[in-house]
């Protein structure tokens, strides 16, 4: 599962990136959560890539009451082909989400839960691979919202977590975000384990628990307590952390 991630790369070096139209405007965000904007990267025709806003928090298109559902922040990628929450977009609303980084919480018996800033190692900006929809109310209201993708963790990850973003090479934007060409079960092969030397892990305090801290503070890295054992984390797909903000208020 990935609940929270992090954001804080120049507005410019997204666009340069993704080679997308103008970026939005945006401070850093240290502490991204669900239910809040997040940014991704949709490619609605050949050659023309958009950086916009969705709220992170996948509400699939058949969907008559929002607020009776779990919040979707994952999709598994090993199954997000098939089911029916996230089969349209895994056929026809692929995204790409920016960040520059993720944290996971190493349950642990005897102390509670140890949080992981999850970096790329020399910094720099990833791509996971990403789901999105459009909503309407019956208002006639339309909002964007999108989903992780997640899958099984690098080795080196693993006794933190055992799930983590899929993320997607530069050399692969075009495959997964061109919908038009590439079917969902072609798309589902770039879904895998980033190289176990891609990613460093960095505990830091608990007050990256709070949706409330955003700031450079929440990275800060920290001596973590002794563990009387590490238990392995289960994963839930479709419910978010304990704390977290509803999609809807």
């Amino acid at each position: 599962m990935c609940g929270r991630y992090t954001l804080v790369a120049p507005p410019e070096a997204v666009q340069e990136l993704f080679g997308a139209e103008a970026a939005h405007a945006a401070p850093p965000r240290y502490n991204i959560a669900p239910s809040q904007p997040i940014l991704i990267l949709t490619e609605d025709e050949p050659g023309r890539r958009r950086l916009v806003l969705a709220r992170w928090g996948l509400i699939p298109g058949w969907t008559k009451d929002p607020s009776t559902m779990s919040l979707l922040i994952n999709a598994r990628g090993e199954t997000a082909a098939e089911k029916p929450s996230f089969r349209a977009a895994m056929r026809h609303r692929r995204c790409l989400i920016p960040a520059t980084g993720f944290y996971e919480w190493q349950k642990r018996k005897g102390t509670r839960a140890q949080p992981y800033f999850i970096r790329p190692k020399g910094g720099g900006i990833v791509a996971f691979a990403g789901l999105w929809e459009d909503w309407s109310d019956p208002q006639g209201g339309v909002i964007d919202t999108a989903a992780i993708v997640t899958t099984a963790a690098s080795p080196s990850l693993k006794p933190i977590h055992d799930r983590m973003p899929a993320v997607i090479r530069p050399d692969d934007f075009a495959m997964w975000l061109d919908t038009r060409t590439i079917n969902a079960k072609t798309a589902a092969s770039l879904i895998g384990p980033a190289p176990d030397d891609a990613f460093e892990a960095v505990p830091v305090s608990t007050a990256v628990n709070a949706v409330t801290n955003d700031g450079p503070f929440v990275q800060s890295p920290i001596e973590p307590e002794s563990p009387a054992a590490a238990e392995a984390p289960e994963e839930t797909e479709k419910k978010p952390a304990a704390g977290q903000i509803d999609l809807f208020d």
